[in-house]
C-alpha cells in the first residue's frame, strides 16, 4: 500500500491542471497495490483491465478518462501549469467537472494553495491531508476507513466531506446497473 514515505520527493507528474492530487486516485491507488484491485475497478469501469493503468495527470501512462480530460488539453494549448492560471479561471467545463463528483470538491481550495506556496509545498500537504493518521497509509476521496489499518475517517479530506461522499455513494448504490 501506498504510504506518504513512498512519495519523498514532491512529482509535477501526480499534479493535475485542474487541482486534483493523483496519489489519492482510486485508479493510481488499484495499479499501484494489486492485479485484484486492478481488476476490480476494470471490472467496474467496464475496460479491459490492461487498460486500468496511470501514472497520473502529466505523465505518458494515463487513464482513459484523463487522456481526454478537456482541462489537460486546455492548458497545454495555452501554454500554462493549472487552471487558476487561465484568465477565464474558472471557467463552466471546470466548474460542472469540480461538482459531478465527490474527489474534486477541493479544486478550487488546490488551485489557490498552488498559487500561494508552489507544487511542491501543496504536494507535501497533500499527502497529509490524504494519509490515514495511524499507518500514513494514502486513501482515496471514497475510502471511508483506511484500506491497510481500518482507521476511521481514512483521511482529513474523508472527515471533512464524508456527508457528501455518503451522499453520492448511495445515490451510486441505488443506481440500476
Amino acid at each position: 500500500m501506498n504510504t506518504k514515505e513512498d512519495f519523498p520527493q514532491p512529482d509535477i507528474n501526480l499534479v493535475g491542471v485542474c487541482g486534483l492530487f493523483c496519489p489519492a486516485c482510486r485508479i493510481f491507488i488499484a495499479q499501484k497495490e494489486s492485479l485484484e484491485k486492478r481488476m476490480k475497478m476494470a471490472k467496474a469501469f467496464q475496460i479491459p483491465v490492461e487498460v486500468l493503468r496511470c501514472d497520473g495527470c502529466r505523465s505518458q501512462n494515463r487513464f482513459v478518462y484523463c487522456e481526454i480530460c478537456t482541462m489537460s488539453a486546455c492548458t497545454k494549448k495555452a501554454g500554462l501549469d493549472y487552471c487558476a492560471e487561465c484568465e477565464d479561471y474558472p471557467c463552466t467545463p471546470l466548474k460542472k467537472f469540480r461538482v459531478a463528483l465527490p474527489h474534486r470538491i477541493e479544486l478550487w481550495e488546490n488551485q489557490t494553495r498552488i498559487k500561494e506556496v508552489g507544487y511542491e509545498r501543496w504536494f507535501e500537504e497533500m499527502l497529509e491531508h490524504y494519509s490515514c493518521n495511524r499507518c500514513h497509509t494514502i486513501n482515496s476521496a471514497y475510502d471511508l476507513a483506511c484500506r491497510k489499518c481500518g482507521a476511521i475517517p481514512s483521511c482529513t479530506y474523508v472527515a471533512r466531506h464524508k456527508s457528501k461522499i455518503l451522499s453520492y455513494l448511495a445515490k451510486r448504490k441505488n443506481q440500476p446497473g
